[in-house]
């Protein structure tokens, strides 16, 4: 599908054809306001993607642009390198005096390049600085960004297979739940780093996501992250946290890994760390690591001075005490009712609810179904896109702060969908069994 149905438009004349999301949602956008999107026609859209999890606040929170207006209005500095700037004082002391110290978290905080990717090249930079070693564990179905080292820790094959050179110093080993029945991934791990003819070379990290984003919303049980924890101190590795889409609130904790009680050497944010949508990047670690020389990592956009005025608002807004977490937990129990509820309509194990949080989906059995039902939503105003290896999982990442009503008419949405698309692909008898 092309982006627009004018074939002679700007964008089809003018733009790559790398374009992804315009395909599948070929309207033109002009105006957004929390869960809704509006297009050049006035039809309004839910929008259950929320810039693939960097709108957690919603578009054009108000608070937050209110503040980023009046600082621009103001002449505030817009770029500085890694200058200090009033911005980035505030920033800092918001983050550390909310977030991080009320987490027992002593982290040491570095501006890197304005994308996740860049965040998580630092952090196995950092990794293999710090132990003087190279290999990095990662995980069957991680996602961690495209460019060259981030890429070689993911698994995607479409994405591998774009790099057009090698993607080395990685071990891949099973996710928690990769392997059916009572495989123990921890403890085949234990026997692959303790054998010294295993053909693992001793890992500088492991990196890991709490819930896997673009890998299919699989979410890692508390006590498998406690033991990977472990396994880590045990032979001496860092313990790297992609906290990039699951993190910011999106688990219904801040960070996707409070639950389990771990503390992770190195933790990567951006996506909604920036609470407007802007470009914004963190790798934060515990400040004995810290051995950088100055300027080892470094970039013409590492912090965004627009984008600390919006996050430092946002933090302090939304994480000064326990209200909206518990609020995004609210809904997130909203959206497993409807979950069950679509789940129970079929046959058991036809369709699997997946992730956490509000961090949800649902696995069909191929990748045709999970399409055929997004496509469909798209044509009743709901904007939701698919994950996981072959695209099968039907994935909702709205913004926390969507109100019910426009919550539940998504779902509802949904639902018709999985309803409509099922019966075509199921025998009547077993739709009814």
């Amino acid at each position: 599908m092309k982006p627009t149905d004018n074939k002679n438009s700007i964008f089809d004349r003018v733009e790559s054809e790398v374009q992804c999301y315009a395909r599948s949602f070929p309207v033109t956008f002009t105006k957004a306001d929390n869960a809704r999107l509006t297009d050049e026609n006035g039809n309004e859209y839910i929008d259950f993607l929320a810039g693939a999890g960097s709108l957690n606040y919603g578009h054009n929170n108000p608070h937050l642009r209110d503040k980023l207006v009046e600082y621009i209005s103001s002449g505030g500095i817009t770029h500085s390198l890694d200058f200090h700037t009033k911005a980035k004082e505030e920033f800092l002391t918001a983050f550390q005096d909310h977030i991080l110290q009320p987490r027992g978290l002593d982290y040491a905080v570095q501006f890197t390049g304005p994308t996740g990717a860049n965040a998580v090249e630092a952090a196995l930079k950092l990794a293999r600085l710090v132990t003087g070693r190279r290999n990095v564990i990662t995980f069957t179905n991680g996602f961690h960004g495209v460019t060259m080292g981030a890429l070689a820790m993911t698994g995607n094959g479409h994405h591998r297979g774009a790099a057009g050179a090698d993607l080395s110093n990685v071990s891949r080993m099973p996710y928690d739940g990769y392997v059916e029945g009572d495989f123990d991934s921890i403890a085949y791990m234990d026997k692959m780093l303790s054998d010294n003819s295993s053909g693992v070379d001793h890992p500088a990290a492991v990196i890991v996501e709490c819930i896997q984003g673009e890998g299919g919303l699989n979410a890692a049980r508390a006590e498998w992250l406690q033991r990977l924890e472990k396994l880590c101190h045990k032979y001496e590795m860092l313990l790297i946290v992609d906290d990039i889409q699951a993190g910011c609130g999106r688990s219904g904790d801040f960070f996707s890994f409070e639950d389990s009680g771990i503390k992770p050497d190195i933790v990567t944010l951006s996506k909604s760390i920036s609470g407007f949508g802007l470009p914004f990047a963190l790798t934060i670690f515990k400040k004995e690591l810290d051995k950088w020389q100055p300027g080892e990592h470094n970039g013409t956009f590492r912090g965004n001075n627009h984008a600390f005025v919006t996050a430092t608002e946002a933090i302090k807004r939304y994480w000064q005490d326990d209200a909206f977490s518990k609020d995004v937990k609210r809904k997130a129990a909203i959206m497993d009712a409807h979950i069950n509820e679509i789940v129970s309509m079929f046959p058991k194990g036809t369709v699997t609810p997946k992730g956490r949080g509000m961090m949800r989906g649902i696995a069909c059995e191929s990748g045709e179904i999970a399409d055929q039902i997004t496509s469909m939503a798209f044509k009743h105003n709901l904007v939701l896109e698919t994950s996981g290896p072959d695209g099968e999982v039907v994935k909702c990442l709205c913004p926390l702060m969507i109100p019910d009503e426009d919550l539940n008419k998504g779902w509802n949405v949904i639902k018709t969908c999985f309803d409509a698309v099922m019966a075509e692909h199921m025998p009547e008898e077993k739709m009814a069994a």
